[in-house]
């Protein structure tokens, strides 16, 4: 849905460094230790309230614009279907060439939400490409003294990031308002964000349909192990875009999560090899791989690497616990992930724990 979405080199990330656990004694001998904390404790990230049914939520459009009606129409009620107040930003019908109005008028549709004590919330109608350009234009400060739920992916990825580097303000890495809200994506969202679970975010188990074993969501562990620290990422171009602004995450510790959508295999390459040659990889606690989806070698490149060979080659020489195929990314059915919340993955199987509520 939203394949067309990164061409500026700016803007910022972030994640607390919440470094990791051990694994107990017992598992040592099978799977690599899982990281150690850092003697220098990290500050406690800033929570936003919980939302709940009757909230208004702040709808904004900080990628690309939409060009029809009834996206629109469909998205304000899905919010509302799921209990909430919708109020629509200034500029979320705007358009500027792709983008959904000029960079001061979508930045400015954010920093009005944050003000407004009305607004519980924020959510993004649609991602595409264009939040680079505003992620340096965003009233940190304000957001800082004001912290509100703000959630989306893809393009996404950008803001989320830089919002928690920044402020230190846990967002939310999930479905953006025009997004299909069926029943597994609500539930995740419901647990994460309304009813502040530490919820175990864990593909569907069992489901084989006429199959004899499970063939979708499945699970691969590349490295076995248990790690803990907070959780970082999104989208893989998105995010490598930022490598080596002032807003790019700190890794130091945490647990990279990535996705990507329609992009051939070597240029998954190149961006995994971005992250590798800014040091982002170096001191990583654990990676939790999403869906990569419609990433092929493209039409005549018979030679290309597989993804499998390209995700072993950058995260197994890592030592740090490594899996596959969670329900992160351009799907229907998707996880609501908190950046910058700490929690424990378990690489063989196939889970991300939040050690606390992302949301008070």
């Amino acid at each position: 849905m939203t394949a067309s979405r990164r061409h500026i080199l700016t803007g910022a990330a972030g994640a607390a460094a919440v470094l990791a656990g051990a694994l107990p004694s017992a598992q040592a001998q099978t799977t690599p230790p899982s990281r150690r904390a850092s003697p220098e404790a990290a500050p406690e990230p800033l929570r936003a309230r919980r939302l709940k049914p009757g909230d208004t939520i702040g709808l904004v459009s900080p990628a690309n614009a939409t060009y029809e009606r009834e996206p629109l129409e469909i998205a304000v009620e899905s919010l509302e279907a799921l209990g909430f107040k919708v109020r629509l930003g200034a500029n979320v019908r705007g358009r500027y060439g792709q983008f959904g109005g000029s960079d001061l008028q979508r930045a400015g549709d954010i920093n009005d939400f944050f003000a407004d004590d009305e607004v519980a919330g924020l959510l993004a109608l649609t991602g595409g490409s264009g939040c680079n350009r505003i992620v340096d234009k965003l009233n940190y400060e304000l957001i800082r003294r004001k912290p509100k739920f703000f959630g989306g992916f893809s393009d996404l990825t950008s803001l989320v990031n830089a919002i928690h580097k920044q402020t230190g303000l846990i967002t939310f890495h999930c479905p953006v308002a025009g997004s299909e809200w069926n029943e597994f994506s609500i539930q995740q969202f419901r647990a994460v964000a309304m009813d502040g679970q530490a919820a175990l975010l864990q593909n569907p188990q069992g489901e084989r349909g006429a199959h004899v074993v499970q063939r979708e969501d499945r699970i691969s562990t590349l490295r076995p192990g248990v790690a803990r620290g907070p959780l970082v990422g999104g989208n893989l171009a998105v995010l490598s875009s930022l490598a080596g602004s002032p807003y790019f995450p700190d890794t130091r510790g945490a647990i990279l999560f990535l996705e990507e959508v329609n992009e051939y295999i070597y240029r998954v390459d190149r961006m995994l090899s971005t992250l590798r040659l800014c040091g982002a990889l170096d001191q990583l606690a654990g990676v939790v791989l999403g869906k990569f989806t419609q990433c092929g070698p493209g039409d005549g490149n018979f030679g290309t690497l597989t993804l499998d060979e390209v995700f072993d080659d950058y995260f197994l020489p890592l030592n740090v616990p490594v899996y596959r195929g969670a329900m992160i990314g351009h799907i229907k059915r998707k996880f609501t992930v908190p950046v910058g919340q700490p929690a424990e993955m378990d690489a063989r199987a196939g889970t991300l724990k939040l050690l606390t509520p992302a949301v008070v």
